[in-house]
């Protein structure tokens, strides 16, 4: 890796440096040659690795200590170099942590204690069950029932584009039970994958291949202990899982950057045209400054994010879309100008470069697509600006 002394700017501790050195020698250790022919079976590898080398630990909050917490800033390094090594492995961590973020911040004692020691070793695969075909960005607008009958609630809808749809063994899932219109009346639920009434209707195909799917739910009845905080507050918990897994998005896209400006230093240092090495040419010179300008730029809005909420801010909502926004828009460009530099053999099938550009172009749509994040930085803008007049 062509720089490593980010990790020395005042948004860490000892404790993160050491977490950065110790992951990195096991991703280059564990990351060699992984075939993603089978996408489900990799994946589900990779979670039992990441949980025996204790890397899942961080997805989630210990149950057994009250004083545990998720360190945001953890979560970001360890997506980072994950997906600087391999973009399945960031996946398949990433989706321990999304899965089980609102059992974490909002599950009870017995919540916890059922769920997280397992999925924190590897052993439990988990999901986030938000999006609905018509509802993707527009959360509030989810038609998804849970009707509260007898000792528990029944139910009745769809979800879609599910990751880890398919293959987890768990599911938090966000259905209306209608205490208000709107995101007011959103609750949510813990839902095993063997409750009756639940199946996986379509596996979905994507231009990087991941495990997704389209759930439905017909008459699932789950106990009332299975309800997540109180009814009505799951746009609350929705939010704030987000508040704290889009700054690790950022991440895996300033992982996948980092990557790709490697690729292209190790390019353009051997590479000659007309007896010149193409670092050599100005033109080289300005696209290297670029990337390792947005590099760097990227890094610094993801960690400010992550440094925020660590420290005690309650809500990084405009943090957190900026470095999101930033950092997938950027690395898009980023690894477009590897490709570019690398000529045919940037587009040649298994090359590094190809499979980043295959994989970067999904982070710029879930857990918000980027115009949402503008959105999003906009309103808190003038919020902030109209409360401060």
């Amino acid at each position: 890796m062509s720089d490593k002394t980010y990790v020395d700017w005042p948004f860490f501790d000892d404790r993160h440096r050491r977490l950065a050195e110790e992951l990195e020698t096991w991703s280059v250790n564990h990351l060699v040659n992984i075939d993603h022919s089978d996408t489900d079976a990799v994946c589900q590898s990779l979670v039992k690795a990441l949980g025996a080398g204790g890397w899942c630990h961080y997805s989630a909050v210990d149950p057994s200590d009250s004083t545990s917490t998720l360190d945001v800033r953890s979560l970001c390094l360890i997506r980072e170099i994950l997906a600087r090594h391999d973009g399945l492995a960031d996946f398949a961590f990433a989706m321990q942590g999304l899965g089980t973020g609102a059992i974490s911040l909002f599950g009870t004692p017995e919540q916890q204690a059922e769920w997280l020691p397992a999925t924190r070793a590897g052993q439990t695969l988990s999901a986030f069950a938000l999006t609905e075909a018509q509802s993707g960005s527009d959360v509030a607008n989810s038609t998804m029932t849970a009707t509260r009958e007898g000792d528990g609630y029944v139910l009745n809808g769809g979800k879609t584009w599910i990751s880890n749809g398919g293959i987890a063994n768990v599911y938090t899932v966000f259905a209306r039970t209608g205490e208000a219109p709107g995101a007011r009346g959103l609750s949510a639920f813990i839902v095993p994958a063997d409750t009756p009434g639940f199946e996986v209707v379509e596996r979905l195909g994507t231009i990087a291949p991941h495990p997704l799917a389209t759930l439905k739910f017909t008459d699932c009845r789950v106990p009332a202990s299975a309800l997540l905080g109180e009814a009505g507050a799951g746009f609350k918990i929705a939010m704030s899982v987000l508040d704290i897994f889009r700054p690790t998005v950022a991440a895996a896209a300033l992982g996948f950057a980092r990557r790709a400006l490697d690729e292209a230093l190790e390019r353009v240092t051997v590479r000659e045209i007309q007896g010149t090495k193409l670092a050599e040419l100005q033109m080289v010179q300005g696209h290297i400054a670029d990337m390792a300008l947005n590099v760097d730029a990227s890094a610094l809005l993801v960690y400010r994010a992550a440094w925020l909420k660590d420290t005690g801010a309650s809500r990084i909502s405009r943090e957190a879309a900026m470095a999101k926004l930033f950092s997938t828009e950027q690395a898009q460009k980023i690894i477009d100008q590897s490709v570019q530099l690398h000529g045919g053999d940037g587009v040649r099938t298994g090359m590094v470069v190809e499979k980043l550009y295959r994989e970067i172009r999904a982070l710029r749509i879930y857990e918000g697509a980027s115009d949402v994040q503008k959105i999003i930085i906009a309103r808190q803008t003038l919020t902030a600006y109209e409360g401060g007049k």
